[in-house]
C-alpha cells in the first residue's frame, strides 16, 4: 500500500475500532507452490484477556475457515495478510472549488500481518460461539449457537467442517485517506455531499471524515496551547 505520511494511521485504538466496526475480512496467503490464495471471513479481536489498557496491548484476531481452506492457505506454515476495509467512496472534483481538480477515492483500511495458529476443536467452538453472539446481539430475538439443546448439538456437529485460527499481529500498515490534504471549506463540502442524497452519498464515510478531521483539529489546538 502506497505510503503517504499525511494519511498514515498509527493510533492503536483507531485500528481496533476499525476492526470492531468492520469485521468482514479478506485473508491472503502466498503458498509454498507460489500461488496466491484469498478467502473472506468475519474476524473478531481476541479481547478475552484484555485489561483497561487493551488498546495499547498485543493485537490478536480470531476467526474460522471452512474446510478445505485451511489446506489451501497452508495455515500455520507462513505469514498471512488480513485486510480490513472500512467505509470508502468516490469523491467528485465538483465537490471542491472552481480550480482544476481530479476525482479521488476516500477510504480507511488496515493490512495486518502474522502467522496464524490453528485452534483446537474446543477453542474453535468457543470462537464460533463468540462470532454468533457478536452478530446476534443486535437481533430482537437472538438465536444463540447454544441457545437450545438442539442448536447446541447441531453446532457441535457442523463445527467439524470448520477450522479455527488465532492471528497474533506482528506488523500493521493502516491508512485513512480522508481529504486531510484539503482546506477546511473543501472538507466541509465533501462531508455535506456524502451526507446528502446524491449517487455517491455515504453517511459512514462522512462520519469517518468527521472523526479524522476532529482529531486533526484537536491536535492543532494542543500544539497552539503548548
Amino acid at each position: 500500500m502506497r505510503h503517504t505520511p499525511s494519511f498514515v494511521l498509527t493510533d492503536p485504538a483507531e485500528i481496533r475500532r476499525l476492526i470492531r466496526e468492520n469485521p468482514w475480512a479478506t485473508l491472503i496467503s502466498h503458498t509454498s507452490t507460489g500461488d496466491l490464495v484469498a478467502s473472506h471471513y468475519p474476524m473478531l479481536l481476541d479481547e478475552s484477556g484484555a485489561g483497561p489498557d487493551a488498546d495499547s496491548g498485543e493485537l490478536v484476531l480470531v476467526t474460522h475457515v471452512g474446510r478445505p481452506d485451511e489446506q489451501l492457505h497452508e495455515l500455520g506454515q507462513h505469514e498471512m495478510l488480513v485486510i480490513i476495509q472500512g467505509p470508502h467512496g468516490y469523491v467528485s472534483p465538483g465537490w471542491y472549488d472552481a480550480n482544476p481538480a481530479v476525482p479521488t477515492w476516500n477510504f480507511i483500511t488496515a493490512h495486518l500481518y502474522g502467522t496464524p495458529e490453528i485452534l483446537t476443536a474446543e477453542e474453535n467452538l468457543l470462537v464460533l460461539d463468540r462470532l454468533v453472539d457478536h452478530f446476534e446481539d443486535r437481533m430482537p430475538e437472538p438465536r444463540r449457537l447454544h441457545g437450545t439443546a438442539a442448536n447446541s448439538a447441531y453446532a457441535e456437529r457442523i463445527s467439524a467442517g470448520t477450522v479455527g485460527l488465532r492471528l497474533r499481529v506482528t506488523r500493521v500498515v493502516a491508512k485513512n485517506k480522508l481529504s486531510q490534504n484539503k482546506p477546511p471549506e473543501t472538507v466541509d463540502r465533501i462531508i455535506s455531499e456524502l451526507e446528502g442524497t446524491g449517487p455517491y452519498a455515504s453517511v459512514n464515510l462522512a462520519a469517518e471524515m468527521r472523526r479524522a478531521h476532529g482529531r486533526l483539529a484537536r491536535a492543532a489546538r494542543s500544539g497552539d496551547d503548548a
